[in-house]
């Protein structure tokens, strides 16, 4: 499978954290000619931030909607790609997942950072329901684009990729995701299942320690026929089984490593309890040191 994005969507609502979403999208918009929307939802419950009252809903909605184009027309960094400002009112989260339907998008880049109080609109838990709900991969971002873009030609530089793996159909799908990318930008790929530790290991029997290191061996192997033969024409994929929780395993892995992306399947199964629900999503998605790709499973996109 080829990755190829062609309609792009970023998420804002013009903090700074919120606002690096923008990098990420010129730079995939211009590397896979795609189109790019930049989109702010307004979420009327929260409309005190805008320094209005409800007096005239018809007149605010207005001036809000130009003032909140105004702001996007004037980031920085739009101007040498095609892009087009999109600005709704109502929950964040599912006036994103309408604009996915209607825009028939292959990614959206949201930041898991960016207003506080009644002033966060996307960030944190709505992008945690992005990952979980949305029928397309959501990038994300919550560092800046430095390492992920090169500061020169503006394109993207990615040359480590990490995919995390417990052998779920959407974590099968997270790396055809991976190796595409891997693929697209000449880059390596590390691929990591996370077992269960032993709850008591120094009681365990020599037999029952053979058995064990035997089990390691096995699930490598199992990693390792996931990738097609195809794929290792270009590339010599590094498996790694490791114990512990797959969280502090994937991002002590990618920090020591210095990943420059992880991808993940967003629903998973397995004595790891699948790498991304719960608590475990806000975990790696808000500790890692470089941007999460979340997947779906083929049956949702």
């Amino acid at each position: 499978m080829r990755v190829h994005f062609r309609h792009v969507l970023c998420a804002t609502d013009f903090s700074e954290h919120a606002n690096r979403t923008i990098p990420y999208g010129v730079a995939i918009a211009r590397e896979f000619d795609a189109r790019l929307y930049v989109c702010h939802v307004v979420d009327l419950s929260a409309v005190a931030i805008y320094g209005e009252f409800q007096l005239d809903p018809v007149g605010q909605q207005e001036r809000i909607r130009r003032q909140a184009r105004e702001l996007l027309e004037k980031t920085p960094g739009l101007e040498n790609v095609a892009w087009e400002p999109v600005i709704r009112f109502g929950n964040p989260a599912g006036e994103i997942a309408r604009l996915v339907e209607e825009k028939q998008l292959d990614l959206v880049i949201a930041s898991t950072r960016g207003h506080s109080g009644l002033k966060r609109l996307i960030l944190g838990s709505v992008t945690q329901r992005l990952i979980r709900t949305l029928p397309c991969p959501v990038l994300a971002v919550q560092s800046p684009p430095e390492g992920f873009i090169d500061p020169e030609g503006g394109g993207i530089r990615l040359q480590k990729i990490l995919v995390g793996i417990d052998f779920s159909a959407d974590a099968e799908n997270a790396l055809r995701y991976g190796l595409s990318l891997a693929q697209e930008f000449e880059a390596e790929v590390h691929i990591l299942h996370v077992m269960e530790p032993p709850v008591y290991p120094e009681f365990l029997t020599p037999t029952e320690q053979t058995q064990d290191l035997l089990q390691v061996d096995a699930v490598k192997e199992r990693l390792e026929a996931l990738v097609p033969a195809e794929a290792r024409v270009w590339c010599t994929p590094r498996a790694t089984v490791l114990r512990g929780q797959a969280y502090e395993e994937l991002v002590a892995y990618a920090v020591a490593r210095e990943m420059d992306m992880i991808v993940l399947g967003v629903r998973g199964h397995g004595l790891v309890k699948s790498l991304l629900l719960g608590s475990t999503t806000d975990r790696v998605v808000r500790r890692a040191p470089c941007p999460v790709l979340a997947v779906g499973s083929p049956a949702a996109e």
